[in-house]
């Protein structure tokens, strides 16, 4: 990894985009596709505040909308690095909704994605460490690697027995 380790808040990331009738479905509703191409690039631009390189997406976690987003509402998506790996690091996205008129803001939606780090010619390069601050900041970092080797599992590319940190939940030395 780099030497110069970085906070989360250097990486915190605020978008905004406006639901308009080109974003919608025939119910007036947000369209799942426009709101995860939304979060893919302010997750990206996190992790190139972190990495301060070109970034590839690697994953997105299970994403869950816990309710409609409407014609005309706000979006507004927070994202910052919660743990750095290697080569990669784990975005947190908090998605929310506010109907402006009404004065009403409710969360939509949370996910996770990680990027990988690369160079000009796209091989993977190291990033640099993340050092948590807050309690919250590393309540999010310590629960990155289990996280992580649940998407590792997964993706066929560890093995359950391997998972080191996802046993410990479960078992008991």
């Amino acid at each position: 990894m780099s030497t110069k380790s970085k906070s989360p808040k250097n990486s915190f990331t605020i978008m905004n985009e406006l639901v308009l009738p080109n974003d919608t479905n025939t119910l007036n509703n947000l369209m799942g596709g426009r709101l995860l191409h939304w979060m893919d690039i302010a997750a990206a631009i996190s992790a190139q505040k972190h990495c301060n390189r070109i970034v590839v997406t690697a994953s997105v976690d299970n994403v869950s909308f816990k309710q409609p987003i409407k014609l005309g509402d706000v979006i507004t998506i927070e994202a910052k690095v919660t743990r750095s790996f290697h080569t990669s690091v784990e975005v947190r996205l908090d998605v929310w909704a506010e109907n402006i008129p009404s004065g009403t803001r409710a969360k939509s939606n949370e996910a996770y994605y990680t990027f990988v780090a690369v160079d000009q010619s796209g091989r993977t390069i190291p990033v640099p460490e993340l050092k948590p601050e807050t309690e919250d900041e590393v309540e999010l970092f310590n629960g990155a690697l289990r996280r992580r080797q649940l998407r590792l599992i997964l993706a066929g590319k560890m093995e359950p027995n391997d998972a080191s940190e996802l046993k410990a939940l479960f078992f008991k030395d």
